[in-house]
């Protein structure tokens, strides 16, 4: 019999220390024996390990970190445990209405409960409070762009304002995007600059279309940032969404869109130098699109053949109490509980953390697809040849719709 409790966790270290003092308060609750094991992995390891290694189905886990995104595959696999009877008969500390609604469906699936909220945050603006509220540097914008300088509202000014800043003798550079090709972070900027200009990824009777005049308008001006070296962060290229934000909390960024958790974490980890001087905004929209946001979060669930279930299901129930929400926001994470969002102490270090409910109004979802990784990684493609290349953006659109229909993607039921 094994002796220790080991869970698959998104490798970002605010999410092993919040679970190494969870574990602790839990073993002094409940007196257990079992000592934590950690297993930090990147996104796509971890995807690997859960989805292609069988992890979830042969005892290795007792909890796993489970994106949003791969919910409708691990629903289709039987790889977790339906949570629904546990929920129903034992539930959290004021479940569900501590939760808002928006995480508390994805994972809803007819009837079942695939896992439980543990890390949230949409995207967002997030930029330095500093920069932009430093008078010599307004003085300075509006002499040379004649208008006030404030966080955009619209892409064409994200670009301005990412010029004025960017000093890279000073070591700070105007934005950054986390344009690491791994199936995630580039296909979330794309999906925001879609959105943003007014575009959707699937028609009505949900056909993938990609040939569209809001997709190339996205990639024209995902491209022209990214190889704009007088703009943007020269390691972009090789940033994920931590790097990117580690590059911010060390001074290195006046602004950016990434997840609502990196401005968390630049307000609480020892490391960052922008401590006291981060905030946010929407994020920015073409001049006929309108501000959105997209809604992703890590589950935690039990894997469908987890040596311990009983463990497994009480420790996942011991995250969810307040103060052990509480405190993996405190340790850089976001807590997904209302009782978090608006706790004084919480708002006192992280100054926007009330502001998550009315983010959330503004999310949307990605489709509960079991295909999605292959969607996803068809854009990734597409997005490193716009990036990489000067090819007419129309032509790699083409290219990547005929690919769609090579590979059975061009038309994907709803799930």
């Amino acid at each position: 019999m094994r002796e220790s409790f080991r869970i698959a966790v998104r490798q970002f270290d605010p999410f092993e220390s919040a679970l190494r003092k969870q574990w602790a308060d839990f073993v002094r609750h409940t007196g257990t024996t079992l000592e934590l094991e950690l297993f930090p992995l990147d996104l796509h390891a971890l995807h690997q390990a859960l989805f292609e290694g069988d992890a979830l189905q042969n005892g290795t886990f007792d909890l796993a970190f489970i994106n949003t995104d791969w919910l409708a595959q691990a629903d289709r696999q039987n790889a977790v445990v339906d949570l629904s009877a546990l929920l129903a008969s034992d539930p959290p500390q004021d479940y569900p209405g501590g939760w808002s609604p928006s995480l508390l469906r994805l994972q809803s699936m007819q009837g079942r409960i695939l896992g439980v909220p543990y890390h949230d945050g949409p995207e967002t603006l997030i930029y330095r409070s500093d920069l932009f509220g430093d008078s010599k540097e307004q003085s300075a914008y509006v002499q040379l762009h004649g208008r006030d300088l404030h966080p955009p509202t619209t892409w064409e000014e994200f670009h301005q304002i990412a010029r004025f800043f960017q000093r890279p003798l000073g070591g700070l550079y105007g934005a950054a995007f986390a344009a690491f090709p791994d199936g995630h972070n580039t296909v979330y900027d794309f999906l925001l600059q879609l959105w943003t200009r007014g575009g959707e990824l699937f028609d009505s009777q949900g056909r993938l279309t990609l040939m569209t005049s809001e997709a190339e308008a996205a990639l024209t001006f995902y491209r022209t940032m990214l190889q704009d070296g007088s703009a943007t962060h020269p390691d972009c290229h090789h940033f994920d969404s931590v790097a990117a934000g580690m590059a911010f909390a060390r001074g290195e960024v006046a602004m950016m869109v990434n997840w609502f958790g990196f401005a968390a974490m630049a307000q609480t980890i020892a490391e960052s130098v922008v401590k006291g001087c981060v905030d946010l905004a929407p994020i920015p929209h073409s001049a006929g699109g309108a501000s959105t946001s997209l809604n992703i979060y890590w589950l935690l669930c039990i894997p469908s053949d987890g040596p311990c279930a009983d463990v497994s299901y009480a420790f996942l129930r011991h995250c969810m109490a307040r103060e052990m929400d509480k405190l993996l926001t405190l340790e850089g994470g976001v807590g997904c509980r209302r009782t978090t969002w608006s706790d004084p102490e919480v708002n006192a270090v992280i100054p926007f953390c009330h502001r998550l409910e009315a983010m959330h109004k503004n999310a949307r979802e990605l489709p509960a697809l079991e295909a999605w990784p292959q969607i996803a990684s068809l854009i990734d493609e597409l997005i490193v040849r716009v990036i990489q290349s000067q090819a007419p953006i129309p032509e790699l659109l083409k290219d990547a719709q005929a690919a769609a229909a090579r590979r059975g993607l061009a038309c994907i039921p709803r799930e």
